[in-house]
């Protein structure tokens, strides 16, 4: 059987060579087992148990817990100090209720003593302990030890009835706090939980044996065991430790997997060494290329010329150059006889390229425009020429995934702002193009900076380049957040701006998802600011619903300077390049996303003259919002990214996770980014070692990543 065979077979969710058990061989049976079978468990919890996510008892034991109590303090009565918390373990002498003048509220004292002496116990408004509790008990109680007008008193926090030569489950020890839930309760989940421990012990390893010897990692069972009762702070931290390595690993496998399979399955057009016209490109060129821009065409070009087909990641700030280096690219194809693709996410953009392609490539190369605002005519004649080969670059939107659409030879598809595109659209352009065993090289771009431990997550198996920096002549820009009080010094600084020859943004703010509500507060705010604020200077409103011609119309207006404030929605978010345009005011800037904001400010200081963003934010929103404070802080965009990431979390940073990509359980990449790091680099050494995952100490990792994944890497195939 070929590489390439079992490679794919594997991805489709069948092990080559080998009989297929009905079930995951290395998982045991009880694991599927519901809760509701659980012995002890009544049917009215396990309703409130499914409710809250946990159905099965392998749900239950991957509910870890969310922190840890240090109850480790037990002590005898006579050592106890006033103020102190702690734990005793006593003897129930005598329960009664003590009655107060509040109506209701509720005392329930307990004469209590261990060998060292004797206290008394307190709990406040609990009188079913009346019924529960009784002379002659053992119990432990965790409490603070206080003095009351003379006489001493352990006040209750948790108790539990215990044996003589058990240890306590929930006062006593390192004790397990779990994520609970109205009807669920911590404690009754560390009951159910501490009643699971001989299946946690029967646990078998998805990790071989010589793989936890050679990284000095504990068996699953110890570590499931560890991460539910562990004897100290620091087993705790190893028994997570080790669980995230085992959830980025089966990740990390996931991925290359995928890698591989494309690699060893797909074959791309080899194009030959930069030649003439890609020189002449870049002689055209009205500026230099900086030294990341030089590094990132090399990276493209040596992936250009292989048979196997390039999947890349180019990410770089905004206004960081990339659209140069994709640019390059497609000249690249278009000297060597081929056809490129520029597919960007919204019209806007999409003309914005088309201008720079035509202004830096139109001597060079056929360009073409392809949206769903084009006239019928129009479309047909534009498809004709695309499938004749005579247009070489096009530029579209989502309509260049219609079926009518037709090349004569695609072999290089740049999709920018890919994350703005659902996987199954991305992927949709280049099977379509992967025609007579071709599969045409690709290329996405982002102005979204990454943090490198979440491209290594959810774009692991493209390659990255990042162009950091940028390029010479643009100038820094200063970010204020303006509140109420300060509305009018904030467009009065915007007036001498607009005195001086320049120009202005207005960002209207979100109001839900509607661009036709959108819209209408833009028109309402350019009113306002044609009779108010910017009285005698030209108003102009821009978004998602303007005409093309009107847009474009608008667009050579403000470009030649004839229009001083532009009013738009998040339209202007990508792709507006005004040079002269120097100051940028975001309304209502808490309605937006760290790195929504981060792409509107890079809208300005794209010229020489010191440029400004105004953040308008209502006074308790923005002093104390994250995201605002941050974007005062830095204009570097990764390390934006970075605290973005660590604010929304990584499940948010793109808007929805991309479907089918497995849980993280425990592993958080704001605090595990050397354990990404570290389950990519084992990863590579499993599967340089084992391509197919097909030897027997492997067997366990192949059925979980299998698992993980579902029936063959869906999500990853349209990655």
């Amino acid at each position: 059987m070929s590489r390439s065979t079992s490679l794919r077979s594997f991805a489709g969710g069948e092990f080559p060579g080998r009989p297929q058990p009905s079930r995951l061989a290395y998982r045991p049976a009880i694991l599927d087992g519901t809760l509701a079978d659980w012995p002890g468990v009544r049917p009215g919890l396990a309703r409130r148990l499914k409710g809250f996510g946990l159905e099965t008892v392998a749900d239950l034991l991957e509910h870890y817990p969310r922190r840890y109590d240090d109850f480790r303090d037990r002590k005898p009565v006579s050592d106890l100090k006033v103020g102190e918390e702690a734990t005793v373990r006593v003897l129930i002498d005598g329960l009664a209720e003590q009655p107060t003048r509040r109506r209701n509220f509720h005392l329930v004292k307990a004469t209590v003593h261990d060998q060292s002496g004797t206290v008394q116990a307190v709990w406040f408004n609990q009188r079913y302990l009346l019924k529960v509790l009784r002379a002659g008990m053992v119990v432990s109680l965790r409490g603070t030890y206080k003095r009351s007008g003379g006489a001493p008193s352990f006040v209750v926090r948790t108790h539990e009835i215990v044996s003589e030569d058990a240890e306590g489950l929930h006062t006593e020890g390192i004790v397990p706090v779990y994520p609970a839930s109205e009807g669920i309760s911590t404690r009754a989940l560390r009951g159910l939980l501490h009643d699971m421990r001989m299946v946690a012990r029967s646990l078998p390893d998805v990790l071989s044996g010589g793989l936890r010897a050679d990284e000095d990692l504990p068996t699953k069972s110890d570590a499931v065991l560890a991460m539910h009762a562990p004897r100290s702070p620091g087993e705790a931290r190893a028994a997570r430790a080790r669980l995230v390595l085992e959830e980025l690993l089966l990740m990390q496998v996931g991925l290359l997997l995928h890698k591989r399979l494309e690699s060893e399955t797909g074959l791309a057009c080899v194009l030959e060494p930069p030649g003439d016209l890609s020189r002449r490109f870049l002689a055209a060129l009205p500026f230099s290329l900086t030294g990341f821009q030089q590094q990132a065409l090399s990276e493209i070009d040596a992936d250009l010329c292989r048979r196997t087909p390039m999947r890349r990641l180019l990410q770089g700030d905004v206004g960081s150059g990339k659209t140069v280096v994709a640019l390059h690219a497609l000249m690249r194809t278009v000297e060597c006889g081929h056809q490129g693709v520029l597919m960007a996410p919204t019209e806007t953009l999409a003309e914005q390229h088309l201008e720079t392609v035509a202004q830096l490539c139109g001597d060079l190369a056929g360009v073409e425009l392809l949206t769903s605002r084009l006239t019928a005519a129009a479309r047909r004649s534009a498809l004709a020429r695309v499938a004749s080969g005579e247009t070489t670059i096009v530029v579209g939107t989502h309509a260049l995934l219609q079926k009518d659409v037709a090349f004569r030879d695609l072999s290089l598809v740049v999709v920018d702002e890919q994350h703005r595109f659902g996987v199954a659209q991305r992927d949709e352009l280049v099977r379509r193009a992967a025609v007579g065993g071709r599969t045409p090289h690709t290329l996405y771009m982002t102005a979204t900076p990454i943090p490198r431990t979440l491209a290594l997550t959810f774009y692991g198996d493209l390659d990255v380049t990042v162009i950091e920096g940028l390029p010479e002549g643009r100038a820094p820009v200063t970010t204020r957040l303006i509140d109420e009080s300060r509305r009018e010094a904030g467009y009065d600084f915007v007036r001498k701006q607009l005195a001086k020859g320049r120009q202005a943004y207005v960002v209207c703010p979100l109001i839900e998802e509607s661009e036709t509500l959108d819209a209408a507060s833009a028109l309402a705010e350019a009113e306002r600011l044609r009779a108010g604020p910017f009285a005698g200077q030209h108003v102009e409103v821009l978004t998602g619903q303007t005409r093309t011609a009107e847009r474009e119309a608008i667009m050579a207006e403000f470009k030649s300077g004839a229009v001083a404030v532009l009013v738009a929605t998040s339209v202007v978010e990508v792709g507006i390049d005004v040079p002269n345009a120097t100051v940028m005011i975001v309304e209502g800037a808490d309605r937006f996303g760290l790195a929504q904001l981060h792409q509107l400010r890079g809208r300005v200081g794209r010229g020489r003259h010191r440029s400004f963003c105004l953040f308008f934010a209502g006074v308790t929103a923005g002093r104390s919002d994250e995201r605002l404070q941050a974007l005062l802080d830095t204009n570097d965009g990764f390390v934006l990214a970075d605290r973005d990431l660590e604010i929304r979390g990584e499940g948010q940073l793109f808007g929805a996770r991309q479907s089918g990509l497995p849980d993280l359980k425990l592993a958080r990449l704001t605090r595990d980014r050397d354990a990404v790091l570290r389950a990519r680099g084992l990863a590579r050494r499993i599967l340089d070692d084992d391509p197919h995952l097909e030897a027997a100490w492997n067997a366990p990792l192949a059925s979980a990543v299998r698992e993980a994944f579902g029936d063959g890497f869906g999500w990853l195939l349209k990655a």
